[in-house]
Order: structure tokens, then sequence, then C-alpha cells
């Protein structure tokens, strides 16, 4: 993952937007609070993601540190998709998030 500009100079808030930034990172940290979860089941829970778009945030969240792919060597191959300590950490801090969103939901759906 790139962060344009000085990683040193920037504040807390847009390294952290950078990482969970876009349509679908943060549900997907949702799903993944939950505990390990397969490609499918993920797609399941995440309603009009396509299969392409939600490979894609993977990818980026394990390689911010954030997403682990665990590959078991089955036949099928079995793929599980977990939080690491990072994204579990990143997932607390999201907490306070939710809990605005809920307190406010029905001002801010109305006027949506």
């Amino acid at each position: 993952m790139h962060i344009a500009g000085d990683a040193d100079q920037l504040c807390g808030m847009a390294v952290a937007i950078d990482v969970v930034g876009g349509k679908w990172k943060l549900h997907l940290m949702w799903v993944l609070a939950e505990g390990p979860q397969r490609f499918g089941r993920i797609r399941r829970m995440l309603d009009g993601v396509s299969e392409k778009v939600l490979a894609e945030n993977l990818r980026r969240l394990e390689a911010a540190g954030i997403v682990h792919r665990e590959l078991y060597p089955e036949v099928p191959p079995r793929v599980e998709y977990s939080l690491t300590p990072l994204g579990r950490d990143l997932n607390e801090a999201l907490a306070p998030l939710e809990e605005w969103g809920d307190r406010n939901r029905e001002i801010l759906t109305a006027r949506g």
C-alpha cells in the first residue's frame, strides 16, 4: 500500500482512512469480526459485492496487515480469512463509529 507524501507527516486519521477507505472494507471488517470466514460466506453476507471487488478488497486488507489469508492443503483447497491482531485493534477503534451511527441512525437516514 502506498500513502502519498511523507508518512511521518500524515495524521493518524489519514493513515486509517487509507487502510479502510472505500465502500466495502469497513463491511469486511464487520464480517471478519465474527471470526474466520470463507470467501463464499463473506460474499453472501455482503449483499451486492461482486466476486472481483471482494477479492480485491481482501487482497488490499491482507497487504496492509489487517487480514490474514489461511490456505488449507485439502482437496479442494479451503481458504479462510480472519483479522490479524492489527485488524482486531482497528476493529476496536471502529466500534465508537458504529455506536455513533446507531445513535444517529434516524436523523441521518431521514435526511438521506
